[in-house]
Parts: structure tokens; sequence; C-alpha cells
């Protein structure tokens, strides 16, 4: 029997690659003659960097940038060959954040900019952004300024950071920026589909997530609107409604409008790359996860995308997660949700998963038992 194990990240506690050596241990002990593969799964937010290491080789490199509220960080990002993967939750992630206040409307995106320009110093020729993790409502204005686009007010003064910014903003000048763009693809990987303004997009529907209450929703809004009107008028692109310009604080929007980037499915990019198909395709069964199992992972996250190609394919898959929010085992067997390991909250994650993997395999629900053979 083979094991197909596919896991993102459980954010805030465990990486990708680390559910997966949990998930591992704990079936190398109950299953010891079962072949067991761990192949990192990521959507565009965290984990991007170990999910595409293995398909495109390359070496990780670590690079000053400013952190979200513009403190000095290490952030990592991928280089290989002519092709860069910059993860911007490595610059600008809510993880940067542990118990400090956030702050949304003053976090920006200026370091995934600075990093976009390492990037391309160094003669990459293609730049994929992955979009999710943000602490920022900026709409990649800052990552714009730090690449060396103009963003001013009514007065020509340069914005302040974050949406707060937005709020004053009046024109955009491109400067000398277009030569260093030149001969340049960038890609946005995006795990919404959200757009940047109204009723669905980045302030009312992620804002919350960033910190932000009612009233900074709304002003954020009304900055995103503006912002939106000002890139239309500057630089000829409405990116008010564009599909997934809401990913990662409208930083999908932003890459769009300053750079000409084309934003893609995140999760469906990274499973090709990686070879999902191929390997789902000679496995007996799928363990997937992430650390919170809901609605929103069936909309652009890579473990709903993962449950999908097993279905297609009629590989019987399980769930594990640190919370699971569906409980209507119906829904979820239509879904080809076979069963769903949850761990619970600990303060040792990696243990707490590798035992709920260890007991649910050591007695294995008949919906498993009967698709496989132990």
């Amino acid at each position: 029997m083979k094991i197909l194990i596919a896991p993102n990240a459980f954010k805030g506690t465990l990486t990708a690659a680390e559910a997966g050596a949990a998930a591992a241990g704990a079936l190398g002990r109950v299953l010891p003659r079962a072949r067991l593969e761990v192949l990192p799964i990521a959507d565009g937010g965290d984990g991007l960097l170990e999910a595409l290491l293995p398909a495109l080789g390359g070496e990780i490199i670590r690079s000053r940038a400013a952190g979200p509220l513009g403190e000095a960080l290490e952030a990592r990002w991928l280089l290989a060959g002519r092709t860069a993967v910059i993860e911007m939750a490595e610059a600008a992630g809510l993880r940067r954040l542990p118990g400090v206040k956030l702050r949304p409307l003053d976090a920006s995106t200026r370091g995934v900019g600075q990093l976009m320009a390492e990037a391309a110093l160094r003669g990459a020729r293609e730049i994929i952004v992955g979009l999710g993790g943000s602490a920022s409502n900026d709409g990649g204005a800052g990552c714009a300024q730090a690449f060396g686009f103009s963003l001013l007010d009514a007065r020509g003064r340069a914005i302040a950071p974050g949406a707060r910014g937005l709020a004053a903003l009046a024109a955009v000048f491109p400067g000398r920026v277009r030569g260093l763009l030149k001969g340049i693809k960038v890609t946005g990987l995006a795990d919404v589909k959200n757009p940047l303004c109204g009723r669905l997009g980045s302030a009312r529907v992620f804002g919350p997530q960033k910190g932000a209450g009612p009233r900074e929703v709304a002003f954020m809004e009304r900055a995103l609107l503006n912002y939106a009107r000002v890139v239309k008028d500057c630089l000829n692109l409405d990116v008010s409604s564009l599909r997934g310009g809401a990913a990662a604080g409208g930083l999908g929007a932003g890459l769009a409008a300053f750079f000409g980037a084309e934003l893609d499915d995140g999760a469906a990019y990274v499973l090709a790359r990686a070879g999902f198909e191929k390997k789902l395709a000679r496995a007996d069964l799928l363990l997937t996860g992430e650390g919170c199992f809901d609605e929103q992972t069936f909309y652009g996250k890579a473990p709903g995308a993962a449950l999908a190609l097993a279905k297609r394919l009629r590989k019987p898959a399980l769930v594990m997660c640190g919370i699971s929010r569906l409980k209507d085992r119906a829904a979820l067997a239509r879904r080809g949700v076979a069963g769903v390991i949850v761990a619970g909250p600990s303060s040792d994650p990696a243990a707490a998963l590798g035992g709920a993997v260890e007991r649910y395999f050591s007695s294995p629900p008949p919906a498993v038992a009967g698709a496989i053979e132990f």
C-alpha cells in the first residue's frame, strides 16, 4: 500500500514539511509495511517555497527587507536559474507580527517589492509571487514604491505606508522602473478569487483577519476605491473588479497594475509543478490537510484542490487538521473525503498531529478500511 502525504502549512503552528513528517512518523509506526511519500503543497500562502523547491531546484536566499511595519528583518526567497519565487508572507505576513498589536491601516508590502527588485538585479526573468497570509491591506502600493514607482498625494509628496496612504493617493509615476521590468514576467499565485473592491473585496472580507474593526474596514474600502481610480487614470488599468485582485490585501491587484502580472490559481499552479496528479495516481490513499478545515478549504486552498483531484481519480482521501468546522459526513463524502483526523490544540502541535494520525490508523473506520488494504 502506498500513501501520499500532502499537507498544506498548519498556519501559525506547523510548516507543511513539519506536518508531513509528523504524519509519516506516525504511519511508519502503525503501518510499517506501507510505502509513504511526503509532498508538501501550497496555494500561494505559507509554505510556497518548500512546495516549489523540489520541483524547481535552485537555492534559498536570505535577504534583508522591511517587515509589515517597516522593521528590518531577514526574508527567504528562492532563485532557480532565471526564475525567482517570492513568498510575500516572508516579508509582509501576519506571522511576522507575533505578539504585536495589528495595525491594518499602516502595514505595508514594501518588503515584497525589495525582494522583487533584488531578484531582478540578480538576473531573474520570471518572478513568481505567492499571495497569502498578508498583514497588509495596501493594495501592493508599498511593493510598487520599493521597486521605484512614485505614488504621490495632491501636494506631490510620497504617500504614507499602508491603506492609510491610499486615501491620499493622487498620482502614480513609473519613473525609470519600466527599464528594470523589461523582459521580466511576473506571476501572482492567488489563493482567493475575490476582487479588490466591493462586498466581496479585500477590505470587507479580509480586513477583519488583519485586525480591522468596522470603522477601519469602511476606511479601507474608501481608500482602495480611490487607489483603483488613480491607477485607472494613470496606468489605464481597472483593477477594482479584477478576479483575484483582493489576494494578499490587494497585492494581487497591485502586481497586475504595476508589473503587468498574470494572476494564476495558486493551488493548481503548485500541484502541477510538483507533479501531484502523477504521484497521486500511483498512490492508494491521499492524506492531506491544514490547520483549520472549513468551507474555505474548497475555495482556492491547496488541500481542497488535492481532494478534488483525488475524487476525480477515485482515490480515498483523508483530511488531518488542528480544527474541523465541517461535521456533515454525507456532504464530506460527496467531496471525496473519507474521514477527518483532528489533532486539537496543543503546546506541541507536531506530537498532537502524529498522535491523532496514529490513533486513527490503529483502528481504521470502515469507510477507509473498505477502500484500501491494510
